[in-house]
């Protein structure tokens, strides 16, 4: 499995420790149960174990629909186990699961943890060889500084990360000598509690533990995707139009899907194609009668609640509205409010502008007004 010289035969185990509420993060879900992309946090982290044969999720007695869903791809190589109070009860419960299995090896892992390089995992069974326990860690840059001001000497401290590992019997041991309900806080206390030797690793500093709510937003863990949307509709007999949300009377209106709201189309197709997710017409077919004349702020809430799913962000969007008449600029603020409410954004981050053709093609003929937008969004890695 990994070029480990004498364990390189070895039964290598996992648990992960998912019981806990991560109420810090906020959200109306446990954080290892949240969406980060396109998988909930917990399916993240186990695929960073994808190579190993048996895996215990320690999880909360209310979760159990959850994790189904989190590790439905996984089949009988992962299994639960419920957690107790404190989350030294919960690996207990963990290590006393695979007392069948018996491995010789068990790495111990934080659910909200899902950014676990092979490196880091590599790092610590290699260690394992010639110690006890292992846990992989960083250096502190920052000085430090106790309350009283007095200056710490960082050189004797460490952050410490996940996953730990130890020799199975070692730490079944280990835990077996301290008392019920005991909270300590990592199971390196407590492999140090029974005298195990101990080896300090190299960690990863993307290994982040998501704990409060910017955790979820965090630029190193996000990609920059850029959307685009095009929209034409025809213009024919009327007194008013739709525009990016804005009622304007204009001597004319607008033919086509829903109210036909050009630059709300637009900026829809924009906001779909950041995340892949098709165009209007996929999610509300013109053909569908029930979608005639309806207000097309529908359709982007819609297209927001999918990014939102995705774990997305919208930084900005652009709309330009291509025509002669009517004149934008009149109704550009009510425009930009109106989208901003809509996608719960600042007024700031949304731009309208508009041109002519100077004359030419379709628009230049009055005969239709188009609307391009861009999109520009964070999605998590």
């Amino acid at each position: 499995m990994h070029n480990i010289s004498s364990l390189k035969n070895a039964k290598i185990a996992i648990i992960i420790v998912a019981a806990g509420r991560g109420l810090r993060a906020g959200g109306e879900l446990p954080k290892q149960y949240r969406s980060l992309g396109r998988d909930m946090v917990l399916t993240k982290t186990l695929n960073c174990f994808a190579n190993y044969d048996n895996i215990v999720v320690v999880i909360h007695k209310d979760d159990e629909k959850l994790f189904a869903a989190a590790c439905d791809a996984y089949g009988k190589k992962v299994s639960c186990v419920y957690g107790g109070k404190t989350r030294t009860d919960s690996v207990k419960a963990g290590l006393k699961a695979l007392r069948t299995y018996a491995p010789d090896i068990v790495l111990i892992h934080d659910a909200a943890r899902p950014y676990l390089k092979q490196k880091t995992i590599i790092n610590v069974l290699n260690m394992l060889e010639n110690n006890s326990a292992v846990v992989p860690v960083l250096p502190i840059v920052d000085a430090i500084k106790s309350r009283d001001g007095t200056t710490v000497d960082r050189e004797q401290l460490k952050k410490v990360q996940t996953p730990q590992g130890f020799h199975y019997p070692k730490i079944v041991a280990a835990y077996e000598n301290i008392e019920d309900h005991a909270d300590l806080v990592d199971d390196i206390e407590v492999a140090k509690n029974s005298d195990l030797s101990i080896g300090f690793c190299t960690g990863d500093p993307d290994n982040i533990k998501l704990t409060f709510e910017n955790d979820f937003m965090r630029n190193d863990n996000m990609k920059n995707i850029t959307g685009s949307g095009f929209d034409v509709h025809k213009i024919c007999s009327g007194e008013s139009l739709v525009l990016c949300g804005v009622k304007i009377h204009a001597g004319f209106s607008l033919e086509g899907h829903s109210d036909a709201d050009v630059g709300l189309h637009a900026l829809t197709d924009a906001l779909l194609a950041a995340i892949s997710a098709g165009d209007i017409g996929d999610h509300f077919p013109p053909s569908d009668d029930k979608w005639k004349g309806v207000n097309s702020k529908l359709f982007l809430v819609h297209a927001a609640k999918l990014l939102q799913t995705e774990g997305a962000i919208i930084d900005h969007v652009d709309v330009t509205l291509i025509c002669e008449l009517p004149k934008i600029k009149p109704h550009r603020f009510a425009m930009r409010e109106n989208i901003a409410a809509t996608l719960g954004i600042p007024i700031s981050c949304v731009s309208i502008k508009a041109t002519t053709t100077e004359g030419l093609g379709f628009a230049g003929r009055g005969e239709g007004i188009a609307a391009s937008a861009i999109a520009s969004v964070r999605v998590p890695l």
